[in-house]
């Protein structure tokens, strides 16, 4: 595979910075929907090395995105910033729509991606009803002008365990929701909605891979996260990591667990 060339117009993403800058392969972690780049807060302070956040465009302190809705727009625009930076090559770690980016990054960047780690996400294309029902929430968000139709998506994102004792977690994720925009929901739900299949791009993913997943993540379950892993290529010599009493937000409700398995695959690809 190549690089290839974007064929949209350019969008702009924004990284936060976290460890020595200077030490080689950085991780780059990409958020999920509808939060941003501060759902990777807690596993970054686990991290030992160097983990440089993203927030997509129009999420978080980044720019509104415009155009065509694209997964394949927001990959460019991740692989613009860190070439911006000068990072050529970098370990990128994945979140639900951050998995999708990353995935997206893995086929239309791949010099880039040193390795890759695939977290409470999946490689197919949404189901009929899924999609459908990802337009619906996007018409409902432009039409009512707030985020009101994800804002469940506070509770849902993560496991019984911590909707139970952690109360705090689900207040703080209602925040980061509440504080996206409008458009961006919008935005980002017709970008998911018409993303393809990339099983094929992982099963020809020849750097390190590992797949992550809350045992109680109710959105991607672990079934998902196993299908994921069985279409690693030999080369890349899949792992799957659980993380224990965690939802779909693994990276919030277990950073230690999340951070621990980034912190392996970076050895592995600064190995190779």
């Amino acid at each position: 595979m190549t690089d290839q060339h974007p064929d949209h117009g350019p969008l702009t993403a924004v990284l936060h910075a976290s460890g020595d800058e200077a030490a080689p392969l950085p991780i780059v972690l990409l958020h999920g929907f509808p939060v941003d780049h501060r759902m990777w807060d807690e596993t970054a302070g686990h991290l030992a090395g160097p983990a440089l956040a993203v927030d997509l465009p129009g999420f978080g302190e980044a720019p509104d995105a415009a155009g065509e809705p694209s997964v394949d727009a927001f990959a460019d625009a991740v692989a613009a910033a860190l070439d911006a930076r000068g990072v050529r090559r970098a370990v990128v770690a994945g979140m639900s729509m951050g998995g999708y980016v990353a995935l997206a990054l893995a086929e239309r960047h791949p010099a880039l991606v040193a390795g890759l780690a695939l977290v409470d996400t999946k490689t197919v294309a949404d189901a009929p009803a899924a999609r459908d029902n990802r337009l619906r929430i996007a018409a409902e968000a432009e039409a009512s002008g707030t985020v009101d139709a994800v804002r469940g998506m506070s509770e849902t994102m993560l496991g019984e365990t911590s909707r139970r004792t952690r109360p705090d977690l689900v207040r703080t994720v209602g925040g980061w929701i509440g504080e996206q925009r409008p458009a961006s929901i919008a935005w980002a739900q017709r970008a998911m909605a018409g993303r393809p299949d990339r099983t094929a791009i992982l099963e020809a993913y020849e750097g390190p891979v590992t797949v992550v997943v809350g045992t109680e993540d109710e959105l991607t379950p672990v079934e998902d996260s196993e299908h994921t892993l069985a279409h690693t290529s030999a080369a890349s010599d899949g792992a799957l990591v659980l993380a224990p009493d965690a939802g779909h937000l693994a990276t919030l409700e277990a950073p230690e667990h999340v951070a621990g398995a980034l912190d392996r695959l970076r050895a592995r690809a600064l190995e190779g």
